[in-house]
């Protein structure tokens, strides 16, 4: 896959211009201590009503690690020190065992001796960028959003957002790996996915520095997800970086099923291949927005999505209300337990009812649903089809519908929405069409 931005390399923002351009100003030097240091960050967040996990505990010194009650804490819970650079240094207790005992991602075990060591290490700066001593933070465990469950290999999702005088300029789902052990953070193995600003979809995605088209491991195609929540996403992420008094700033949000974005941490010197995860470079967006003077974050985010989104499709599903679906589209199959099972399915207006393919309909235990049979006429002629209860989200939108099961083994798509389910969509034909040719759209 041709880079595109070999072509604009001289708009691409590099570590020294970030430095002398945006970073090291005198008159954020202030904002910079505070969000290099996450506790500090965390009160200043929630001083001005932004989410963040709630921390637990603070272990400043040995004796407060040794008189600490570690009974106290819940079921899953994250360690991480108080400044630390890159994710280093962050232990992600998921829950516990039958036994009863903590255990990783991975379900290795993990006991208090263990994690007395780890948080002994950060006391004496292990992971501190300085080397200087440091203190412990023991906060909540953002639990997955269904929508990008899917996605998450040993760790939890993350939106990056580059905020730049009050306006988001860039944004990209970090996603982590069996590699990268349950960090999302690209450098060590994760995997960095460009989101179109205006539809929060989305777009390119990139892996040790390569562009690559589906995730590692699981091979599921990395374009075309919906991020939920994704305008409180942004809007949270300008009046975080307005709340610390940063013009520039790299905003991380997590995504928890119950309580929705919430900010990890702001960064003073965010890393740069979110400009090859979007294929785009950054300087340029920069410049465009520099000179601007923004108060209002809904007005920053405005600003953002006008500017760099693709913001056709964005003003008609405004105007009408309704999002519009291209000819292929990425949803998530809930199975008889509400698991999202992602798939990629073809929007074929064509045909009444949707179908899906019966091998997956047993996979998901959905053909015990079957509520009718019906008599159709196809391209074997006369057949009669089971009818079953199908759940499945698209767009953010959840529905439920009565598909036909059949034999889609032979076709590109294991299942077609059909128009019984498009009421509340407009449908172009030409969206997302780019160079398939008439049997791939089978």
């Amino acid at each position: 896959m041709a880079n595109p931005l070999h072509k604009q390399a001289s708009q691409v923002l590099g570590q020294n211009a970030r430095l002398h351009l945006y970073t090291a100003k005198d008159d954020s030097r202030a904002a910079a201590m505070v969000a290099n240091d996450k506790a500090a960050t965390k009160k200043a967040l929630q001083k001005a009503g932004l989410p963040t996990p709630t921390l637990f505990a603070k272990i400043t010194s040995r004796q407060e690690l040794q008189k600490f009650r570690w009974t106290k804490l819940p079921s899953s819970f994250v360690i991480k020190p108080r400044t630390s650079y890159g994710g280093s240094g962050i232990q992600v207790i998921f829950g516990r065992n039958k036994k009863g005992n903590w255990v990783k991602a991975d379900k290795t075990e993990v006991f208090i001796p263990e994690l007395k060591k780890h948080i002994s290490d950060i006391l004496d700066g292990s992971f501190s960028p300085s080397k200087a001593p440091d203190v412990a933070l023991i906060e909540q465990r953002v639990k997955i959003h269904p929508d990008l469950k899917p996605y998450s290999l040993q760790g939890v999702p993350d939106v990056r957002v580059i905020v730049y005088n009050s306006v988001p300029v860039m944004a990209m789902l970090r996603l982590s790996t069996t590699e990268s052990h349950g960090r999302a953070n690209l450098h060590a193995g994760g995997v960095g996915v460009g989101i179109d600003l205006a539809r929060g979809v989305t777009t390119t995605a990139v892996y040790r520095g390569q562009p690559i088209d589906t995730l590692p491991q699981s091979h599921l195609p990395l374009t075309g997800i919906r991020v939920p929540h994704w305008l409180e996403n942004l809007h949270i992420a300008v009046k975080a970086a307005q709340v610390i008094g940063l013009p520039f700033a790299g905003v991380d949000l997590a995504i928890d099923r119950d309580q929705g974005p919430m900010v990890l941490e702001i960064n003073v010197r965010p890393g740069l291949d979110i400009q090859l995860a979007n294929m785009s470079p950054l300087r340029s967006r920069l410049q465009r927005v520099e000179d601007l003077k923004i108060t209002n974050p809904k007005k920053g985010v405005k600003i953002g999505i006008d500017l760099f989104g693709s913001d056709t499709d964005q003003e008609i599903e405004d105007i009408t209300g309704k999002n519009i679906l291209g000819i292929v589209e990425q949803i998530n199959i809930l199975d008889l337990e509400g698991e999202p099972h992602p798939l990629s399915a073809k929007i074929d207006t064509g045909a009444w009812r949707t179908t899906l393919d019966q091998k997956l309909a047993r996979r998901f235990n959905l053909h015990h649903k079957i509520i009718r049979r019906k008599e159709v006429r196809g391209s074997l002629g006369l057949q009669t089809r089971p009818i079953i209860e199908l759940s499945y989200k698209i767009h953010d939108q959840k529905i439920t519908t009565q598909a036909f099961m059949a034999d889609r083994s032979n076709m590109k798509y294991p299942i077609i929405i059909g128009r019984r389910d498009l009421k509340n969509f407009l449908v172009d034909p030409y969206k997302n069409a780019r160079g398939m040719n008439e049997d791939q759209a089978s």
